[in-house]
């Protein structure tokens, strides 16, 4: 994890991500996942990238089953983007940069 991403955890989730000001990205992984380890350095890119405007967060679904149980995670990696509290847009799989540039871009618009 670099210093723009934060670990998620059971604990942490509903302060960092429900209750969080900005939208958040949060990356849901596994160690033993290629596709997961394979998207990584986009995801910490784009973490430095929009550091300030969207926070990004990883979480960890092995030790954390209970956050994936709750959005229904069922495969992975899995990328939700949350604003106000509520999934706005989601990615499963290893998705392209673009894709997650345009999720992030989306979110990050404040409707008038």
């Amino acid at each position: 994890m670099s210093e723009h991403t934060i670990e998620l955890t059971s604990e942490n989730f509903d302060a960092e991500v429900l209750q969080s000001d900005v939208p958040v990205l949060v990356d849901f992984w596994a160690v033993w996942c290629a596709p997961c380890r394979m998207i990584a350095p986009v995801v910490e890119e784009l973490a430095e990238t929009y550091d300030g405007t969207v926070k990004v967060g990883k979480l960890n679904v092995d030790e954390n089953g209970d956050i994936a149980f709750r959005y229904n995670v069922r495969g992975i990696p899995a990328l939700l983007m949350f604003g106000e509290g509520q999934v706005r847009d989601q990615i499963v799989g290893a998705g392209s940069r673009d894709r997650i540039v345009s999720m992030i871009e989306k979110a990050s618009v404040t409707p008038a």
